[in-house]
C-alpha cells in the first residue's frame, strides 16, 4: 500500500473547529453563538487579508450547521456530515471560486440548484473572491440573496470589500477577518513546528514570521519552504545594512547593499519595497510601538536605527523610495532609479528640495545644544539692559557709567586634585560618545569650551583617540585652546582620559563654514565671569573690552 501524498502544512492543520481558529475570536464568538441560539443569517460576507481564514470559518459554519452533535454552536468533527464536508465530498456544501468563475452562466447555474434539496438540514454556498465576480454574475447572485430559499446559507468572501456590490453588501452579515499579531503568529508557527517534528531552529522561525506579515497561511507555507531546504537565507540582513547605510551617511555602503542584494537575485522593486516597509516600521516604533507588526527584539532593533536618522529624515526616505518604486515602472534600468534615490537620500547637499533642507537643519540642531537660542537672547539682554535703564540716549558707541558698587569677593577656589583612571573604566565607542555628547557632556562644559565646541561632530574613535571635527580651521583652532577643559569633563563621566583629535569636517554644512554665530554669542560679559573669573576688572571695562571703540559718558 503506498503512502498518502505529501500534504502542504497550511492544509493539513487547517482548522477544523471554532475553538482552533487563531487570532478571529470576535468572529468565532458570533457564528458559534449564531449557530447554538439558531438564529443564523441567509448570508454573510466574510472580508480580511489573504491566509486569515476565511474559507475556513465558512467550512466550519457548514459543520456546525449540519453536524449531528452539535455542542454550544461547535462542530464534534467525528459525525458523517462533518467527515464528509473535511474531505469536500458532502453534497451540503457547494463552493465556487469566483476569481475563475465569474461569469453570469456559472453563477445562474450556482442559484438554480439552490432550492433544490439535500441530505442535511443546511445547504451552504461558499463563493471566494466575491469582488471578481462580473456585473451580470452579481445581479443574478443579488436576486437569489433578496429571496433566498429558507435552508440555503451563503458565505461571500472577499479580499477587497469595497468592490462588492453595495446591494449585496447590504443584504449580508459583515464579518471583517485581520492579520495576526506576531505574538499569535509566533505561538502558532512554533506549536506546528513541534506537532510536525520538523526541527526548525529558533532564528529560521524569527524570519518565518517575518514573512508571514500576520498571515496564518503565508507563514506556514514559508515553513514549509524552510523544512525542505534544510537551511533559511535571511533576506533581512541586506535591507539592515542599507538602513545602517542611511544612518552614516555612506553612499558606498549603501550603493554595496544594492549590489549584493541583486547579486543574490532579488529585484531592484522588491528591494524598494522591503526597505521602505522597513523604514515605516522604524517611524511607527517612535510614533507607537504597538503599531509595529514585529517581534520585540526586531522592533528594537528598528527603534534604534529610526531615532538615528530621525523623524525628517525617516519621513523624508520613505517619500524618496515610494516616488523610486513609481518611476521603476517605466524605468529601462530599475537599479540605477534605486541607486539614485540611495544617494540622494545619503547625500542631502545634493538636493535642494524643502526636504532636503528640513533634514539638514534637523541635524544641525541636534548636534548643537537645546539652550543655544536661550544663552544668545541672555547675553543679548545684559548688554542692552544698561542702555535702556538711562533717561538720556546716549551717543552713537557710547555707554553710559553707573555709580560704582562694592565688587564682591570671591572665596578662593581650591586647587583641582589629580584624576585617576578608573581600573573599571573602558574607552567609550563613537557612537557612546555621540549619544552621551549633547545629553550631558555639552551641559557639564565651562561657558567658554561649551559655546566653541557644540558645533562640531565625532568621526570616529581609533588608537585610544576621539577625533572631533569642526567646520573650518578658525573655528578648530579656537577650540584648541579650551581642548583640556573637554578632555577633563569626558574624564570625569566616563573614568577614563579620552584625548581628543581636532579636524576640519570636510563635509560641514554651508552656514556654520564662519564662526559668526561663535563670535556673536561668547561674549565676555559671561565669558569673563565664568571662565576668567581670577581677573579683577570692573563691569565697565568688561563692557570696554566687549565693544572696541566705544566711549564713557561721564
Amino acid at each position: 500500500m503506498s503512502e498518502a501524498p505529501y500534504q502542504s502544512l497550511y492544509r493539513r492543520y487547517r482548522p477544523q473547529r471554532f475553538s482552533e481558529m487563531v487570532g478571529q475570536d470576535h468572529v468565532v464568538m458570533a457564528l458559534r453563538n449564531a449557530v447554538r441560539d439558531e438564529k443564523v443569517a441567509h448570508a454573510y460576507l466574510f472580508s480580511g487579508p489573504r491566509g486569515t481564514g476565511k474559507t475556513s470559518a465558512a467550512r466550519i459554519l457548514a459543520k456546525a450547521l449540519n453536524c449531528a452533535n452539535v455542542t454550544e454552536g461547535e462542530p464534534d468533527g467525528t459525525c458523517s456530515s462533518c467527515i464528509s464536508i473535511q474531505n469536500g465530498s458532502s453534497l451540503d456544501v457547494h463552493e465556487l471560486d469566483a476569481a475563475s468563475n465569474n461569469g453570469v452562466d456559472a453563477m445562474r447555474d450556482l442559484t438554480s440548484r439552490a432550492a433544490l434539496g439535500t441530505p442535511g438540514r443546511w445547504k451552504v454556498y461558499i463563493v471566494d473572491e466575491v469582488h471578481m465576480l462580473s456585473t451580470a454574475a452579481s445581479n443574478a447572485l443579488l436576486k437569489t440573496l433578496e429571496e433566498p430559499p429558507a435552508h440555503v446559507v451563503f458565505v461571500l468572501a472577499t479580499t477587497d470589500p469595497q468592490k462588492v456590490l453595495p446591494t449585496i453588501r447590504s443584504r449580508t452579515q459583515h464579518y471583517e477577518f485581520r492579520l495576526l499579531s506576531p505574538e499569535l503568529l509566533g505561538r502558532l508557527v512554533h506549536d506546528i513546528n513541534n506537532r510536525a517534528n520538523l526541527h526548525v531552529p529558533n532564528e529560521a522561525i524569527d524570519l518565518v514570521i517575518r514573512r508571514g506579515k500576520g498571515s496564518a497561511r503565508d507563514a506556514l507555507s514559508s515553513l514549509d519552504q524552510v523544512a525542505a531546504a534544510g537551511t533559511f537565507d535571511d533576506e533581512s540582513a541586506i535591507i539592515d545594512e542599507m538602513t545602517e547605510a542611511l544612518c552614516e551617511r555612506d553612499t558606498g555602503r549603501a550603493l554595496v547593499a544594492v549590489a549584493e542584494g541583486c547579486n543574490s537575485g532579488r529585484e531592484p522593486q522588491r528591494l524598494a519595497v522591503d526597505l521602505l516597509e522597513h523604514l515605516r516600521n522604524g517611524f511607527l516604533s517612535i510614533m507607537s510601538k504597538g503599531l509595529v507588526p514585529l517581534a520585540d527584539s526586531a522592533v528594537e532593533r528598528v527603534e534604534k536605527q529610526a531615532r538615528r536618522l530621525g523623524a525628517p529624515a525617516l519621513v523624508r526616505a520613505m517619500e524618496a523610495i515610494g516616488e523610486a518604486l513609481q518611476l521603476m515602472r517605466d524605468a529601462p534600468e530599475t537599479r540605477v532609479t534605486l541607486e539614485v534615490a540611495l544617494t540622494r537620500l545619503t547625500k542631502p547637499e545634493l538636493s535642494t528640495d524643502p526636504a532636503a533642507l528640513l533634514e539638514r537643519i534637523e541635524r544641525l540642531e541636534r548636534a548643537a545644544s537645546p539652550r543655544r537660542a536661550e544663552a544668545t537672547l541672555v547675553a543679548a539682554a545684559r548688554v542692552e539692559a544698561p542702555v535702556r535703564a538711562t533717561s538720556e540716549r546716549p551717543a552713537l558707541g557710547g555707554i553710559n557709567r553707573p555709580a560704582p558698587q562694592p565688587r564682591p569677593t570671591s572665596a578662593p577656589q581650591p586647587a583641582p586634585q589629580a584624576q585617576k583612571d578608573s581600573p573599571t573604566a573602558h574607552f567609550p565607542t563613537r557612537d557612546e560618545l555621540v549619544e552621551i555628547w549633547g545629553d550631558k557632556i555639552l551641559d557639564a562644559l565651562p561657558a567658554r569650551a561649551k559655546s566653541r565646541f557644540r558645533t562640531g561632530r565625532f568621526i570616529s574613535v581609533e588608537g585610544g583617540r576621539a577625533t572631533y571635527a569642526l567646520p573650518n580651521s578658525i573655528h578648530k583652532e579656537r577650540c584648541e585652546e579650551v581642548r583640556n577643559e573637554v578632555e577633563a569633563v569626558l574624564r570625569a563621566h566616563f573614568g577614563i582620559r579620552i584625548p581628543l583629535v581636532l579636524t576640519v569636517d570636510d563635509e560641514a554644512p554651508a552656514i556654520v563654514e564662519t564662526p559668526k554665530v561663535e563670535e556673536e554669542e561668547v561674549i565676555d560679559i559671561r565669558e569673563t565671569v565664568e571662565a576668567e573669573h581670577v581677573e579683577t576688572v570692573s563691569p565697565e571695562e568688561r563692557l570696554m573690552k566687549a565693544f572696541p571703540g566705544a566711549q564713557e559718558l561721564n
